[in-house]
């Protein structure tokens, strides 16, 4: 009265090539491989924006950007409303002037970013401050003194 058919020991295992999973696991190497294929066995490395924390404290925003190995003449800092964006640009090593070394990995990035970050508040714009110290940038950025709300009596 058995309905069902049962696998001989050709079935599902031989599928899976002696362990689970088998079959896919070789399959996905295979296709990393091809993928990867005129790199050097290395994963390129991808653009990364500098990271930033945007803090609030005593009538003030502060911004801390990560910029390593950048000289404060090639930094940008813009604030146009309540939006504060600051660019960069960090040039590449001259790596052909040196023959004499032989470079086994390059993963320094050079090139530009722009990094744009909207403000909780407005600010004053004229009194942005920035200063650049060990590869940390620090805008300091005064909020706008909000005009005060008072209530209004009705007269009766």
């Amino acid at each position: 009265m058995s309905t069902l058919i049962r696998r001989g020991p050709r079935g599902l295992q031989s599928l899976f090539s002696g362990y689970p999973f088998g079959a896919l696991s070789r399959d996905m190497d295979e296709m990393f491989r091809r993928f990867s294929e005129g790199w050097d066995a290395e994963w390129p490395v991808t653009e990364r924006l500098p990271s930033l924390d945007l803090t609030e404290s005593n009538g003030t925003l502060e911004v801390k950007m990560d910029v390593p190995g950048m000289a404060a003449e090639d930094i940008a800092i813009e604030v146009r409303g309540d939006t504060l964006t600051i660019s960069g640009k960090h040039e590449e090593e001259k790596k052909e002037e040196d023959k004499e070394k032989k470079y086994h990995r390059v993963e320094r990035r050079s090139g530009s970013f722009q990094r744009s970050v909207a403000l909780p508040c407005s600010v004053k714009e004229s009194e942005v401050a920035a200063e650049y110290r060990d590869g940390v940038l620090t805008v300091t950025l005064p909020k706008v003194e909000t005009d005060k709300t008072h209530r209004v009596a009705i007269k009766s």
